[in-house]
């Protein structure tokens, strides 16, 4: 879940830069060589770009993070059988749509002769491909950008909520931590002793993550980013080994989910296959671009079978005690609250890769107008309000579940299934573009509006709800005493 594409530091214009930058550009620098029009999509040099494996594995990493562990709460929300159903259907038309953004970019890039671009730029040229668009083409790229910053923002704040709710909950039970992971047989971590609100916990990380963000370099945290991906890889594992030797029979769990439950659910499984950002980034950095297609396709199905089998198991052995997050359902034992504390590691570290995105779109802008004197402390100023802004927002949302969905969503749906099939209707409809292809366009974007609408309308009321609910609560207990 990562976003687009190269970057340009000095560029002019905050989110109506030319280029926009994402963590590849720090961790996988592009490779020297001329353009795809010459060289058929082959570079001089290629020696340079990534492999095979190695996109594979920065593909894979795009896609797993938080909004996986989110997907057994998702397949609650519609049904035992129509979740890994939906997760299917959801993963292809994802897969389709991310083809459909490496089509067009090809495309255009040809015509403009350009060797590569980034997701804003496929938008703006194919609008430019509309006479009635021309005019108007730089606020498509703007617009994109726009939803690349709300993104990326959003990761931040899913980010705050997930580390304070697990660290909030390892800390709860620590007294009565044990090394018998069956003691509890109703497979929830049992809180013990109360400790403060998540919201002081957030505040708490506030410090920590604004000395990561500091980080000068992404380059500087590649080694702790390879053992962050080590550790959150091993989580998984353990989580998976849990979730298959706990699964309790009979099973009695509905179907199919509440029709009010089934937006909430979109916007999880949106957010978590809102990989689409990374999907150029990718394939302008191979050594052999024209094997991308392949590597889309595998990487894909593999991310999409976990996310299928992570979904349907841990509902299967959680059932309604689900949480936003299936760590939190995870048993009062030291290797599961290890494997909390491990995984919000990785989550940590992680913060600094999304973080990037925006802060590269939004502060170079600023920083080239004062002085070079003020500069760093400027650059600074900018990312501590940014990370403070995120903080501020998780603050006001501390759920999880609701978190993840609002942000899928809001922002995901535009990029992963709204936006794709309309640029390819205007990249190619001067190229005699089939009706049934136009249709099949169409009717992705109206099933990425429907769930944009929605998935935010059930997500704000679901928010407004709880904590009404939880003033509610606060109110009774105060009254009582």
């Amino acid at each position: 879940m990562m976003a687009s594409s190269d970057v340009d530091i000095r560029g002019e214009g905050s989110l109506f830069s030319d280029q926009n930058p994402s963590e590849m550009d720090a961790l996988c620098p592009s490779p020297p060589g001329p353009s795809r029009p010459q060289r058929n999509y082959e570079r001089i040099g290629g020696q340079t770009g990534t492999s095979f494996c190695q996109t594979l594995i920065h593909l894979l990493k795009g896609n797993i993070g938080t909004g996986l562990l989110g997907l057994p709460l998702a397949v609650k929300n519609a049904g035992l059988v129509l979740g890994p159903v939906s997760l299917l259907c959801m993963g292809i038309i994802a897969v389709h749509c991310m083809r459909l953004l490496v089509k067009c970019s090809h495309h255009l890039s040809a015509k403009v002769n350009r060797p590569s671009l980034t997701y804003g730029e496929a938008v703006q040229y194919g609008m430019e491909n509309v006479s009635w668009l021309r005019r108007h083409s730089q606020w498509g790229k703007r617009t994109v950008n726009l939803f690349l910053i709300i993104t990326q923002l959003g990761f931040c704040c899913v980010y705050f909520v997930f580390l304070s709710d697990n660290v909030k909950q390892v800390v709860e039970a620590a007294n009565a931590t044990t090394f018998n992971c069956h003691v509890n047989h109703t497979n929830q971590t049992e809180v013990l002793v109360p400790s403060f609100n998540s919201r002081l916990y957030m505040l708490c990380f506030l410090p920590a993550v604004i000395l990561l963000v500091f980080t000068p370099n992404l380059k500087f945290l590649a080694p702790l980013s390879l053992v962050a991906n080590l550790v959150m890889t091993a989580s998984l594992v353990l989580i998976y080994v849990y979730s298959l030797t706990n699964i309790k029979y009979p099973i009695n769990l509905p179907k199919v989910g509440r029709a009010k439950d089934y937006p909430l659910f979109f916007g999880t499984a949106i957010f978590a296959f809102e990989g689409i950002g990374v999907v150029l980034p990718l394939e302008n950095k191979m050594q052999r671009p024209q094997s991308f297609t392949l590597v889309l396709y595998l990487g894909m199905g593999i991310v999409t079978c976990l996310y299928i089998s992570l979904g349907t198991i841990g509902y299967l052995c959680f059932g309604e005690h689900i949480g936003g997050s299936i760590t939190l359902n995870l048993p009062n034992c030291w290797t599961y609250q290890a494997v909390k504390l491990l995984y919000c590691f990785g989550i940590f570290i992680t913060f600094a890769l999304q973080f990037y995105v925006p802060a590269e779109i939004l502060i170079p802008p600023v920083v080239a107008r004062v002085s070079q004197r003020w500069e760093t402390a400027v650059d600074l100023l900018l990312r501590t309000v940014l990370v403070v802004f995120t903080c501020a927002l998780a603050i006001l949302i501390p759920e999880l579940d609701l978190v993840i969905s609002l942000v899928g969503s809001v922002s995901s749906s535009f990029l992963a299934l709204i936006f794709p099939p309309i640029l390819q209707i205007i990249a190619f409809h001067t190229e005699g573009l089939s009706p049934l292809v136009a249709v099949k366009n169409v009717v992705i974007s109206l099933v990425g509006l429907v769930g944009f609408l929605t998935g935010t309308y059930i997500a704000i009321e679901e928010i407004i709800g709880r904590n009404a609910q939880k003033h509610e609560e606060t109110f009774s207990s105060y009254m009582v005493q």
